[in-house]
């Protein structure tokens, strides 16, 4: 039993290696990538809080700008090909959003990014998970995983 759990973890550690999809994470780019997450994150839980008080509130131009400046950078982060929507790029300050329409974008994003962090992860030995790259650098494992 124990020499074939040895193998199993040998053969991660062999396919982590390999790496066959993702790219290689560099730390300048992980860092980032949490920051911008964090900051999804915590803007869709105050939105989720705001939503329960009163779903078709507007939100307020300040919040607004501060969502949007996390929008442009997670646009640019991602990529074209991993949008979540080709064709939104920010909110119109012009016409405010409610709080709801923004929260299920920032659903949005935030499948995104899992799917682009669920791409570029691996599983080494004893479920360690960690960012495909040089260095192994931890994190945790795929939503789709957990529970």
């Amino acid at each position: 039993m124990g020499l074939e759990n040895g193998r199993r973890a040998a053969n991660r550690c062999e396919a982590a290696n390999a790496l066959p999809k993702g790219i290689k994470m560099k730390r300048k780019e992980i860092d980032e990538f949490e920051t911008l997450h964090g900051q999804l994150k915590a803007f869709h839980t105050e939105m989720n809080t705001l939503v329960k008080k009163n779903p078709n509130d507007t939100l307020n131009k300040f919040k607004l700008g501060l969502v949007n400046s996390v929008l442009t950078k997670a646009n640019s982060f991602l990529g074209k090909a991993r949008l979540p929507f080709a064709d939104f790029q920010s909110f119109d300050d012009s016409g405010l959003p409610s709080t709801s329409d923004v929260l299920m974008i920032l659903a949005q994003y935030l499948s995104a990014f899992e799917k682009f962090r669920a791409d570029n992860i691996y599983e080494g030995s004893f479920g360690k998970w960690y960012w495909s790259g040089g260095e192994q650098i931890p994190t945790s494992l795929p939503k789709k995983l957990e529970k």
